[in-house]
């Protein structure tokens, strides 16, 4: 675990202080305390590191999927990396392939795929192309910080509302109340569906937990917001963490009053190099509580940090991932949540012309 020494104040409203090595790496570099007491003024003197992005020309847009335990088989992401710095994100070790840490450079050195509209308009204008469900924003955030000023989550949506295609997003941001004039109508033609996840109603651990992600209660306010427009909507409650986010019940039933009708969980999925950085995290933030949740964790996953068999990554397995179930199921049945599936329209995609190409009527 690299330098855990690190103190919480040096964070700064990011998830992780530290450029963890990713598992590429032959060499593992770290600070070193060399007898004159210059490492923690070293580290107290830190800047506050800025967010970078880069462009990316990226070949395809759609990805495909053939996992047994996830309900769609199509994505797309616009971006590479996410501000909001969630400790747990699954997705951070995909920075390794870029030769960047999962650590600090995943939430500071954003990948933006620029040529997404034009590049989603050629895939969807082939012949051979067939509508499905497509998710939005699966590995990270359509709508972090960046997306105000680069707008290509909108770009997508545009295009979606341009041929009728059916989406469903999942975000933690206020942003996606913006294109609001988009998904609205698509809603009411039963194209288009929006998950808010909401890990616990403690605005205290949302900060440490998911640091540049809206609050607790504007989360709700969202659910709300998209529900008096019409548009079908879902509450997120992932990830499930042992002694850290308990208030499942609590949650469930906020976000029924805001208007969410449908519901799902998992557990928390520690892959690759997120198992250290969420360990130092726990360091750091919970150091009294870090052993017991580290080891209910194990408890669910085999007395292993993390098991990828698709049979049970979602939901773990033993006695407390089923306490964790049953406590979701008995919440669900007893509020209302997932009484009618979210089912949307494939019937009314119209294929794009190719960019560039006139239309003859």
């Amino acid at each position: 675990m690299e330098e855990a020494r690190v103190p919480v104040s040096a964070i700064k409203g990011r998830g992780t202080a530290t450029r963890h090595p990713h598992r590429f790496e032959r060499d593992a570099r770290g600070d070193f305390d060399d007898g004159w007491s210059t490492l923690q003024l070293g580290v107290e003197e830190r800047e506050v590191p800025q967010t970078e992005v880069t462009w990316e020309d990226a070949r395809s847009i759609i990805t495909h999927n053939d996992s047994p335990d996830v309900y769609f088989d199509r994505s797309i992401n616009p971006y590479r990396g996410c501000e909001h710095g969630c400790i747990y994100c699954y997705a951070r070790p995909t920075h390794s392939y870029l030769n960047l840490s999962p650590g600090l450079d995943f939430e500071t050195k954003i990948i933006a795929k620029r040529n997404i509209a034009p590049l989603l308009r050629a895939e969807l204008s082939r012949r051979s192309y067939e509508p499905k469900l497509i998710a939005i924003g699966t590995a990270t955030d359509c709508y972090q910080p960046i997306e105000r000023e680069l707008r290509l989550t909108r770009s997508v949506i545009e295009l979606m509302h341009e041929t009728n295609h059916p989406f469903g997003l999942v975000t933690k941001s206020s942003g996606v109340e913006r294109d609001l004039d988009l998904i609205a109508p698509m809603a009411a033609k039963g194209l288009a569906s929006v998950s808010v996840t909401i890990t616990t109603l403690d605005a205290e651990v949302t900060r440490r937990l998911e640091p540049r992600a809206a609050a607790p209660h504007r989360r709700l306010r969202i659910l709300k917001t998209m529900a008096e427009h019409g548009v079908p909507t879902a509450v997120s409650l992932a990830p499930q963490i042992p002694f850290l986010t308990d208030d499942m019940e609590q949650v469930l039933e906020a976000a029924w009053e805001a208007g969410a009708r449908s519901a799902f969980y998992h557990v928390i999925r520690l892959p690759w190099e997120v198992s250290p950085l969420f360990k130092q995290w726990l360091e750091l933030h919970y150091p009294q509580r870090a052993a017991r949740i580290m080891a209910r964790i194990h408890d669910m996953r085999g007395g292993k940090d993390y098991d990828a068999d698709f049979a049970t990554r979602m939901k773990g397995s033993g006695p407390w991932a089923e306490l964790i179930a049953q406590r979701f199921e008995k919440a669900v049945r007893r509020i209302g949540f997932n009484r009618e599936r979210i089912a949307l329209d494939t019937k009314q995609f119209r294929r794009p012309s190719p960019a560039g190409q006139a239309q003859l009527f």
